[in-house]
């Protein structure tokens, strides 16, 4: 997990996305052509949540999200997704 100097506002959370997948379960490698970006990642850092509702996720917790949730930014050379709380569908 890295360290990450920004603080995500109100219910909305940062994301660092998992690496796609590089070998089946069979043991058959996957092409970089055609690798699907996964829709799991960990989360780095939150906001404070909304007045009235306290986020439920916590840093270090690894989430499954949505598709098309949330908007990829580049901090340092790594990839995140900022997202609001909603958009995450599980912790697992």
């Amino acid at each position: 997990m890295s360290k990450v100097n920004i603080k995500p506002l109100a219910d909305r959370v940062l994301v660092e996305p998992l690496p796609a997948e590089t070998q089946t379960a069979s043991g058959l490698f996957i092409p970089d052509s055609a690798q699907e970006k996964q829709h799991k990642g960990t989360v780095v850092a939150i906001g404070t949540g909304k007045k009235d509702e306290p986020l439920t996720v916590k840093v270090g917790d690894t989430v499954l999200y949505g598709k098309y949730s949330g908007s990829e930014l580049k901090l340092d050379g790594v990839n995140y997704l900022m997202m609001r709380e909603e958009d995450i569908m599980a912790i697992i």
